[in-house]
Order: structure tokens, then sequence, then C-alpha cells
């Protein structure tokens, strides 16, 4: 349950270097008074612990269907149901790919296609995987059907290049977040 002013916010995080950004990013939205449950994709884990995110969240982390044992209902349909925004951060060009395409062959991306919460996605990938005709052509979707996104910025990229790809800064996530819930 989310705190007085507080919401419910659902946090995919995915394969991507920046993985690692997501607990100062949990630790920001929960001073902001938001509950924060993690989702975590299945390569997301070759870059994050869902022990570290667990700790930084205050709730269990869903890595799969079966993570949450004792459930009566799909954990996705419960996920989205109590979601009041669904953030996907670091949001890898894959997963990009399977919410503009109404894929769903995991859990984030299940509760996200059930979900009728605002979604913000921030994207971190490769410089030449962002700028990809696909990519721009996917993102563009997901806007035109009202997703909000937070572009990559120019940075230091882990393949030693430096080049727009970089995860934006938390401050302009946030910004876009509590703009969602402004209805902005």
């Amino acid at each position: 349950m989310a705190g007085k002013t507080g919401k419910n916010i659902l946090l995919g995080v995915t394969a991507s270097i920046a993985a690692y950004r997501a607990c100062d990013l949990i630790t920001e939205l929960r001073e902001r008074g938001h509950t924060v449950t993690v989702v975590m994709t299945r390569d997301a884990r070759h870059f994050i612990t869902p022990l570290a995110l667990q700790s930084f969240a205050g709730t269990p982390v869903v890595e799969d269907f079966f993570s949450l044992p004792g459930r009566t209902r799909p954990v996705h349909i419960e996920l989205a149901k109590n979601s009041d925004l669904i953030l996907v951060a670091p949001a890898s060009a894959d997963i990009i790919a399977k919410l503009a395409h109404g894929l769903a062959d995991d859990v984030l991306t299940c509760a996200a296609l059930a979900g009728t919460a605002p979604l913000v996605i921030a994207p971190a990938m490769n410089e030449k995987m962002w700028e990809n005709r696909f990519t721009q052509e996917n993102v563009k979707r997901l806007r035109g059907h009202g997703a909000k996104f937070v572009d990559p910025i120019r940075g230091h990229l882990v393949c030693s290049d430096e080049g727009m790809g970089h995860l934006a800064e938390n401050a302009s996530i946030l910004k876009v977040v509590e703009a969602a819930f402004a209805g902005k």
C-alpha cells in the first residue's frame, strides 16, 4: 500500500548495464512516498540481483510468474491492477519492441499489456541500437499509444563509446513520473 500521498509504482528493470541505477531510482521514489514493486526480466539478473533490488524497494521482486507463491490470481493481473504507474527503467531495445507490438512473454510485458496505468519508459542502450530505425519506429508507435518517454542522454556507454543511449538522469525520470501522475 502506498503512503498517504504516494502511489504504487511497478518498476520494470530490463537487461541493461544501467540496471544498477534502479537502486538509486527506487530510493528517490520511496523518498517521495511511493511504494515500488520491482519486476525484472530474466536477463536483467545478469546485471543486478533480485536481492539488491528487494533491499532498496522493501518489497519482494517479481522475477517470473511463479516467484510469489501462494497467489490465487495471476501475478501479472494483480500487478497491473495494483499499479498507479508502470515505469520501465532501464528499458532495453528488446522490451521496447515487445511493448510496441503487444508481445507478452514475461511478467513485465504481461503486466504492461494488462495494465491501464500510465506507462513511462526510460531507454538505455548502445547509441546505434537507439538510433536504429526499428527502435525509433517502436518508440513512435508507443508514444502514439500514450507512453511517455524519458529519452536517453549523451554519455559513456558500456562499449567504451560516448554517445546517445545513456540512461537519463533520475531527476529527469522523476519529473516525467510526477507529470504522469498529474495527468500532464
